[in-house]
């Protein structure tokens, strides 16, 4: 499987879909400091800037397009402009170079509040889009809890394959998952505990909601038995599934970036289980 991935942000979709043998064409990003985390990383991989810039089979036919537009229009958190906002756009951005690409499969990802903002209008109209050139979809809110990490992270996940729904709606909807029984979120340890695997005993907690780029200023809270502290930048790195110190890409990396970065991101272990899915299907229906 070839894919190309725009709004890389620092590229949870490669870190999650390594181990399955693909291999990404082009990863297209604005941001400096997530740039550098993937030119470290992936030096031999082309690292394009504005997505809405590449033409058509620039870097070789690809067999999946993935990508998480800026979310921040469609926040409750933001000033929900929605298609107004230019970042809006940017989700029919993505629309047109599926258009160009013609990849079999696609996979968006925003926050939940892309479903009411406009009063569904904006989603309608991505979906729509989708729709007229080609492809069926499917849609499904996935938590981050569910797949292993100590965090609710609710997000939806659009995926869709050119002229079948039913492949879309396998990759999303196994049995399993609709069944209806939720799975037990894990406890909240220390850092000492859970971050680093030392011996402190866990500190059963609520784990705050949603990682999010404001925690570049504003860094989550964690509170343990005896004090109130700021997570680390390595404890965000588990929260999303990446690996230890995957962000600390130079000696004094400042924290800032670090969480902005990870804060933007997608979960690894939920573009795993939606890559494993896809792969399944593959192989099922090929």
């Amino acid at each position: 499987m070839r894919y190309g991935s725009v709004c890389s942000g620092i590229e949870a979709a490669t870190v999650a879909w390594h181990s399955l043998g693909w291999v990404p064409s082009f990863f297209s990003e604005i941001e400096k400091f997530p740039r550098d985390v993937l030119a470290h990383h992936y030096p031999d991989v082309p690292l394009h800037g504005d997505f809405t810039t590449i033409g058509e089979n620039q870097y070789g036919s690809i067999d999946l397009l993935v990508g998480g537009t800026p979310c921040q229009s469609f926040s409750i958190a933001g000033l929900r402009k929605g298609l107004d906002d230019d970042r809006g756009n940017l989700s029919l951005e993505f629309i047109k170079l599926a258009q160009r690409e013609r990849p079999r499969w696609v996979v968006w990802e925003n926050v939940p509040g892309v479903l009411s903002s406009n009063g569904g209008k904006d989603f309608g109209s991505f979906l729509g889009a989708l729709g007229e050139i080609g492809y069926g979809f499917a849609y499904r809110v996935l938590d981050a809890s569910g797949f292993g990490v100590c965090q609710p992270r609710r997000r939806v996940f659009v995926v869709g394959f050119y002229a079948d729904w039913r492949r879309s709606a396998a990759v999303l909807f196994d049995r399993k998952s609709l069944a209806g029984t939720p799975k037990k979120r894990p406890k909240i340890e220390s850092e000492g505990a859970l971050f680093f695997r030392g011996g402190n005993r866990a500190i059963d907690r609520e784990w705050p909601e949603t990682l999010s780029a404001r925690d570049c200023n504003e860094p989550q809270l964690v509170t343990t038995e005896n004090y109130v502290r700021k997570l680390t930048p390595l404890e965000y790195e588990r929260l999303q599934g990446f690996p230890d110190g995957y962000t600390n890409i130079k000696d004094k990396c400042p924290d800032g970036p670090r969480y902005k970065a990870l804060g933007n991101s997608m979960a690894v272990p939920v573009m795993k289980w939606i890559g494993e899915r896809i792969q399944m299907v593959d192989s099922i229906t090929s």
